[in-house]
Order: C-alpha cells, then sequence, then structure tokens
C-alpha cells in the first residue's frame, strides 16, 4: 500500500463521497475507486457501506481511519523532525544535564545561542550524571553536561570549566563564622550528600579518600535544592557547588581550604560526535564559548 493510497482513504472517509473526494485530491473517480479496492481487498473486509451510489463508514472504516490519520501525523512529524535535524538553523537540540547546572549554566548557553542563532529549538532533561551518560549514549541526548568527567571510553569529553566547592551550614551552625574551613574538620560532622550515582557526591568521596578520611553520611537525597533544603532547615551539612554570586541563599556557605575542593565541568557526545547538524552547531558555539586551554590537561 502506498502512503498516497492512505491519504485518499482519509479523505474519503471524510466525504463519504467518490466524486467529492476526487475533486479535492485532483485524481479521476476510477483511480479512486480502484485505490479503495485495492485497500479492501488487503485487509479483507470493505470499509464502507454502499447504498445505491452512496458510501458510509463502517465499523471497520472507523477503526482503520482512526490508526490512518495516527500514521499520517507520525509520518508528517517525522519528515519534520528530520528536517529540523538537518537545518542549523531551524533545528531541535536535546540536551542532557546536572539538575545544579539548571540554575546557571545551561540558562545562560541558551541565552547567549539565542542571540547566534534564534530559531534553534531544544529538549532539555535534567537528571544524574550515570543517567545523563546513558542518555548521551543511547542517542536520546544530543550533547550531555556532567561533572566530573565520567569514566566511559565511548563518548567524548568536552572539558569546559571547574566549579569550587565550599561547606554550606545553617546560619546558627558552630561552623557559620569561619572563613575557611578543611576537609579534615567537616569529617567529624553528619552530612547531607546526594546519592551514588550522582557526580558531586563522585567529587565528595574523593575529597575525604584524598584526606584519608571516610565521610559520615547520614542523608542521602536525590536533587541538590532538597538537599540545600535539608542543610536550610538543620538537618545537616553538605558540600556543594559555590553558588552563583547572583543567587542568594538562606544558608551560609565557607570557602574549603583543601587545595583539590573542586570539581571539572563538561560536554559529552559520542565519539563521533551528534547525529544533527544543528547538535553539531551548537556544540562548536559551545566549545569556542569557553576558554578550555587551562583546563584541559587538568581534566584528563
Amino acid at each position: 500500500m502506498e502512503v498516497r493510497e492512505l491519504e485518499w482513504f482519509v479523505v474519503l472517509a471524510r466525504t463519504e463521497n467518490v466524486t467529492n473526494a476526487a475533486t479535492q485530491l485532483h485524481v479521476s473517480q476510477p483511480t479512486l475507486s480502484r485505490a479503495l479496492a485495492r485497500i479492501e481487498r488487503q485487509l479483507g473486509v470493505k470499509l464502507f457501506d454502499r447504498n445505491q451510489n452512496r458510501l458510509r463508514l463502517n465499523k471497520y472504516g472507523e477503526i482503520y481511519r482512526a490508526h490512518a490519520v495516527r500514521a499520517m501525523k507520525e509520518l508528517t512529524q517525522g519528515e519534520e523532525r528530520i528536517r529540523t535535524l538537518v537545518d542549523p538553523e531551524r533545528g531541535v537540540v536535546s540536551l542532557g544535564f546536572l539538575h545544579s547546572f539548571g540554575s546557571w549554566l545551561i540558562p545562560s548557553l541558551l541565552d547567549k545561542y539565542h542571540v547566534a542563532a534564534p530559531l534553534t529549538s531544544f529538549e532539555l532533561e535534567g537528571g544524574a550524571a550515570d543517567a545523563i551518560v546513558e542518555a548521551v549514549r543511547s542517542g536520546r541526548v544530543d550533547v550531555g553536561f556532567v561533572a566530573p568527567r565520567p569514566n566511559a571510553e565511548d563518548l567524548a569529553w568536552v572539558p569546559l570549566g571547574r566549579e569550587l566547592l565550599c561547606l554550606e551550614v545553617p546560619p546558627n551552625d558552630e561552623f557559620a563564622g569561619r572563613q575557611s574551613i578543611s576537609i579534615a574538620e567537616i569529617a567529624t560532622r553528619p552530612m547531607i550528600a546526594l546519592g551514588p550515582s550522582y557526580g558531586l557526591r563522585h567529587v565528595v568521596d574523593r575529597l575525604f579518600d584524598d584526606a584519608g578520611l571516610t565521610p559520615r553520611i547520614s542523608i542521602e537525597a536525590t536533587e541538590l535544592s532538597t538537599l540545600r533544603a535539608l542543610v536550610r532547615h538543620g538537618s545537616g551539612i553538605a558540600i556543594v557547588p559555590v553558588p552563583p554570586v547572583d543567587q542568594q541563599t538562606p544558608t551560609v556557605t565557607i570557602p574549603i581550604s583543601d587545595a583539590n575542593a573542586f570539581r571539572f565541568y563538561g560536554a559529552i557526545t559520542r565519539n563521533y560526535g551528534p547525529t544533527g547538524s544543528a547538535a553539531r552547531a551548537f556544540l562548536d558555539y559551545v566549545t569556542g564559548h569557553f576558554a578550555t586551554t587551562e583546563v584541559e590537561a587538568d581534566a584528563v
């Protein structure tokens, strides 16, 4: 069955009149009648009840019309999707990112890129580092933004920069007046941390491991916003990225004095790069936007 015959059937089902349908479709009535006969022969049932020269869609026709309409819609959407992937100016780019990047990195990049390519649209997906890695690996996401660099040889890594880490405590905490603090001092206190699948947790574990210590994790959260809310309510203290300068927090953040209290962040793609030209154009923009020379050696 040809796609055009499916379209003819949908029009005929709407008009229930061969003459009117043929006129709308700019085909002859015999051509339309033969197409309908081929469809009915393939299905093994009649789709219309005939009463002299009139047609009336029957129950089989109603079922087939519903599926035909959906099929035509899917084909149209597929064609549009491919057109946008091919056209870097009007394309769709799917991005995955850590939830914490959703408050500063992603909005900033999209705002700037919108100036360069105002017709590009984006599909956004926030999640844990492991989830973003799998989304990129499977092709569901074109570009992922994660920290730290994942241990994944099948993915390409584009280093973008590094975030300093700090200790976040409630305003009335015993550490609240400190100008800086070390991991050794933090190790004596119960902590709130993200779960083991999160990139920030990997960094926290690395900080304590480098100091020869083990963190006292009392609560594990699944989102940075929840973690910070728990700190605010006095449920514990936490190691988090230093908040952006324009972001007010009801808690107190204290710089960590250990030299390795930071995490590299960057973009990941499949080794051969994103499939669509729109995604490739966006990745080229991101790569050029950041001064990566300084972090290239450190991020490996």
